[in-house]
């Protein structure tokens, strides 16, 4: 995988781990049929773009660890693949080494989250 492949799958996971941070607390603020906003998670980081999504929606996008939700427009066609499109945003999944690297960070992320704090 090249540098710059690389990074782009490390930038959608960085913007994938603080939408999941703010799941957590939109789930202790407002009700199960509110929809929050979050970062689009596209491969930019110069992107601070918002998306309005459903608690449901968001659930879909993660229940692939290669899925990211981005605005539409935002993808990267060396490295992802758009499996549905909303007027709001898109969701895409990464494809070869790219999904393997979003599916590594995911697995880390896990298992810090169940490991004792040190």
């Amino acid at each position: 995988m090249t540098a710059s492949k690389k990074r782009l799958a490390l930038n959608e996971a960085l913007f994938r781990e603080t939408n999941e941070r703010v799941e957590e607390r939109v789930r202790l603020f407002v009700g199960e049929e509110e929809q929050f906003g979050v970062i689009c998670e596209c491969a930019s980081l110069d992107c601070n773009e918002r998306i309005t999504v459903s608690k449901e929606e968001y659930a879909l996008v993660r229940s692939d660890p290669a899925q990211f939700v981005i605005k539409p427009g935002h993808a990267v066609d060396d490295v992802e693949e758009i499996i549905a499109s909303t007027d709001r945003f898109e969701i895409v999944r990464k494809r070869g080494v790219a999904a393997e690297v979003a599916e590594f960070l995911d697995e880390q992320d896990a298992s810090e989250d169940v490991l004792p704090p040190a």
